[in-house]
């Protein structure tokens, strides 16, 4: 049954949800403050990049099944279903998050709010927010709200296959409102009825209480970054003992309790997500008096930002001192088919090897808009190969299909040195040896390879 929902917040999170809320045939408004990014989406452009989302955004505004707004009228208060998109970033000086953005969504939709609506937040909070969001939002309405929470997991380069074929639905719901149930199972049934390309009745549909909902999405990016730390900190033997991280982790992998996925070593993890949560759980642990049983994050959090003085270290090795020296740093974003910078292990590299007084020239696919302006230490060059030209030592930082696919002889014919350190562990370094080239990849030993 198709109904009516408003999502409220419309950067990467909230305009991916809208336009997968309008494709299973939904009714949606958008509600975003920021009048430039407002203004793009309402021209049906996307203020980033994620695949295939902007010809989905297309076909939604071409179909009349979503429109944007500045903030809510009179057509909120017909919403079955409100979503809570807005960010929680990090308190500058604190690792805790910041959930004002939340408490000001929630008073601005009060007044608008009907009895029978419900409101599902699906930003990443600190556990116990929702219980607090609840009691201000009945205040402001006047009435006992209807509040679930509904976390996300998306994962940016696939989000919108991840909000319409999800390996599952979460939703927490407080004790004894079936209602609420009812109406998410509703808001959801394109895509456990099979409507959206998953077989029907295979997305398992969880229910829970609210506060364990709530601890779900910041206790799996938690493992996910403990187990890319994991293999990183193997990484740091493997470099002292000769011995080879990336065999280490294929045969590990193949163990079915641990898994193959997320144990490729490099210069670690970065985006939005993983590095502002798992220090917003420290916080809020430390907050509720159990601190301890997250200590080991701090060690995760500090192996991850360890890797990437790793490859300044391997550049200074190779070239003595780097003053001086011309340094092309492939990749910008923090992971492929983004063109996200937030906390990127690429863009922090190159900004230390730019501290250490390197010329470093960046290039990426879809991430080099605004660094210039942002980062003036850094030159950005759309060009690869102009990019390259006297280099004397290449850095890979975000594995694109791109920069694996390069090829290893151009590229080889216009650097001074042939030198390139792998951060990735992406490059089919036979071929890049082949060329002529000194491949460096963290965790391994190609000599003996």
């Amino acid at each position: 049954m198709a109904m009516k929902v408003t999502v409220i917040g419309l950067g990467y999170l909230g305009a991916t949800h809208a336009v997968a809320m309008a494709e299973m045939g939904h009714q949606v408004i958008g509600i975003e403050a920021d009048s430039k990014r407002l203004s793009a989406l309402q021209e049906g452009k996307l203020p980033f990049y994620e695949p295939g989302l902007d010809e989905a955004l297309a076909r939604v505004i071409a179909s009349g099944k979503i429109s944007f707004k500045s903030g809510h009228d009179e057509d909120s208060r017909d919403a079955d279903v409100h979503f809570l998109c807005v960010g929680t970033p990090q308190v500058t000086g604190s690792y805790a998050a910041d959930t004002s953005y939340l408490f000001s969504a929630v008073d601005a939709l009060a007044p608008y709010l009907s009895p029978t609506a419900v409101v599902a937040g699906k930003s990443t909070v600190p556990v116990g927010t929702a219980k607090t969001l609840t009691e201000r939002l009945s205040k402001g309405a006047g009435f006992a709200a209807h509040l679930v929470w509904n976390p996300e997991f998306l994962r940016e380069g696939t989000a919108l296959e991840d909000s319409l074929r999800p390996d599952r639905i979460v939703i927490g719901v407080p004790s004894g409102d079936d209602h609420s149930e009812k109406v998410m199972r509703s808001i959801y049934e394109p895509i456990t009825n099979g409507d959206t390309g998953s077989p029907a009745g295979q997305t398992p549909f969880l229910v829970m209480d609210v506060a364990t909902s709530e601890l779900v999405k910041v206790a799996a990016n938690s493992f996910l970054a403990t187990k890319i730390s994991f293999i990183n900190a193997m990484a740091e033997i493997a470099e002292a003992s000769g011995a080879d991280a990336v065999r280490l982790a294929e045969a590990i992998g193949m163990d079915a309790r641990i898994g193959s996925l997320f144990l490729r070593n490099g210069i670690g993890f970065g985006g939005g997500c993983l590095p502002k949560d798992i220090r917003a759980f420290m916080a809020r642990a430390n907050e509720l008096g159990v601190g301890s049983a997250v200590d080991f994050l701090a060690d995760v959090d500090a192996v991850n930002l360890r890797r990437r003085e790793r490859v300044v270290e391997l550049a200074k090795r190779e070239l003595g001192s780097l003053t001086d020296k011309r340094i092309l740093m492939l990749g910008a974003a923090f992971k492929p088919d983004s063109d996200d910078l937030r906390d990127s292990p690429a863009l922090m590299v190159a900004l230390k090897l730019a501290q250490a007084g390197a010329h470093v020239v960046i290039h990426d696919p879809m991430a080099l808009h605004g660094i210039k302006d942002r980062y003036p230490q850094l030159e950005p060059i759309e060009d690869v190969f102009e990019a390259a030209k006297g280099a004397d030592i290449v850095v890979l930082g975000t594995e694109w299909k791109f920069y694996r696919e390069l090829d290893a002889s151009k590229l080889a014919s216009v650097v001074s040195g042939k030198t390139v350190i792998d951060g990735r562990n992406a490059l089919p370094y036979q071929s890049w040896q082949e060329a002529g080239w000194k491949v460096i990849a963290l965790g391994r030993n190609l000599e003996n390879a």
